[in-house]
């Protein structure tokens, strides 16, 4: 009995399953949205063979089943929603195999939503309440930063803070 080819497969390729690697990608990304490198990784770690998987993710990417730049753009919004900065979005898409420039793209389109972020954070993190010393207002800083919020932005929300106080 010989196997049935798939559209993305080579003529001469003559794997024990393929549809069940098609079967399994598009199911990974019916769950939700994945960059080209995170499919690849989970695929060849179930015993894909590494060019199989790329040539069913060149073909998942001309059908428009897979796009780095619709899951950057998926993942910024949803980390970004979180609570999380700029910074520590661009370090995880970056981490999931997005091209750099996918990524400052997304993030200069996110970039408008989180301007207000940080004080809202803040605000629920530390129940509106200043730092009275400077271990306080560091470990407060720390937890911003650990967020992904740039210095720059810290800085100036503790500048607003200190300014409403007086």
């Amino acid at each position: 009995m010989t196997s049935r080819k798939t559209r993305w497969q080579r003529p001469e390729d003559d794997t024990p399953d393929p549809q069940a690697l098609e079967r399994t990608a598009v199911g990974l990304l019916a769950r939700r949205e994945h960059s080209r490198a995170e499919l690849l990784q989970k695929l060849t770690s179930r015993g894909y063979a590494v060019t199989e998987v790329e040539l069913l993710l060149d073909w998942l990417a001309a059908q428009r089943l897979q796009s780095d730049a619709r899951f950057a753009a998926s993942y910024a919004r949803m980390r970004s929603g979180r609570g999380y900065g700029s910074q520590r979005i661009r370090a995880e898409l970056r981490e999931r195999g997005v091209a750099a420039e996918l990524v400052d793209h997304e993030l200069a389109t996110v970039a408008g939503t989180h301007a207000g972020r940080i004080d809202d954070i803040w605000r629920r993190k530390f129940a509106g309440r200043l730092p009275q010393d400077y271990r306080e207002r560091a470990r407060q800083m720390r937890f911003l930063q650990q967020r992904g919020f740039p210095l720059a932005d810290i800085h100036a929300l503790f500048g607003r803070l200190s300014a409403g106080d007086d």
